[in-house]
């Protein structure tokens, strides 16, 4: 979303996503997605998007929810994603988690994601 609105830091994120040879995103993304462009009365050319490999869970993600909480508190959403980021890439070091969300990026930190 920072790089489709332009949202301050925009910039070094783009360039960092571009360094990446796969982008992984939780399918919660595209709604929050959708619903921004919205918001904007922006269209989805879908330049974005394209790009992502949407991590779809088969089951519940109670251990990994549990595990996020244990880090630290999160709201809903920035939970849900950092649960998809941990059932993708159970072990963290394995897998860079970008946010520009200062407190999604502490508690990503403490669970050992590269950020």
């Amino acid at each position: 979303m920072a790089v489709a609105s332009s949202e301050p830091g925009y910039e070094e994120l783009a360039t960092r996503l571009e360094s990446f040879t796969q982008l992984h995103a939780s399918d919660l993304l595209e709604a929050e997605f959708a619903s921004a462009l919205a918001r904007r009365a922006t269209a989805n050319d879908g330049s974005l998007t394209d790009q992502v490999s949407w991590v779809l869970p088969d089951r519940a993600l109670t251990a990994e929810i549990d595990a996020v909480l244990a880090a630290g508190y999160l709201r809903g959403a920035d939970l849900w994603h950092l649960a998809c980021a941990l059932f993708l890439s159970p072990n963290p070091v394995e897998l860079t988690f970008l946010t520009l969300d200062q407190r999604q990026a502490e508690v990503a930190r403490a669970l050992g994601f590269p950020g």
